[in-house]
């Protein structure tokens, strides 16, 4: 089980960015996968989470109305569109999954490297 994170970049506030998640040594269809970040002295957080059994969808408060999740199953990778970034997203970002079928809830349990987003002026 491999999740490979990219996207990352320097962005300036009010910017965009669009961060892929690509799976592989599983089928992403069956399973919830996520989004985390972790900022410099801070406690890794969850951002947002699809569900690929039924679709359902999770953000953080923090993010909602800026982030977007999206799955393309063919490729097996999860996307977060993020705009209107702002100072206090800057963090590394990872995905991962707990992969359990049908689960509606992300967990960490399988995360690789994940992928540097600084948003600064």
């Amino acid at each position: 089980v491999q999740l490979q994170a990219s996207g990352g970049g320097l962005v300036q506030p009010g910017g965009s960015l669009r961060l892929s998640c690509a799976a592989s040594g599983f089928t992403s269809d069956y399973y919830a996968i996520g989004w985390f970040r972790q900022a410099p002295g801070k406690e890794r957080e969850g951002v947002s989470c699809i569900s690929n059994s039924d679709g359902s969808t999770y953000y953080a408060d923090s993010v909602k109305g800026r982030f977007t999740i999206s799955t393309d199953n063919a490729k097996n990778t999860v996307y977060l569109q993020m705009n209107s970034l702002k100072p206090e997203d800057t963090a590394v970002y990872y995905c991962a999954t707990d992969l359990i079928p049908g689960s509606t809830i992300c967990g960490m349990r399988y995360s690789g490297k994940g992928t540097q987003v600084t948003v600064s002026s």
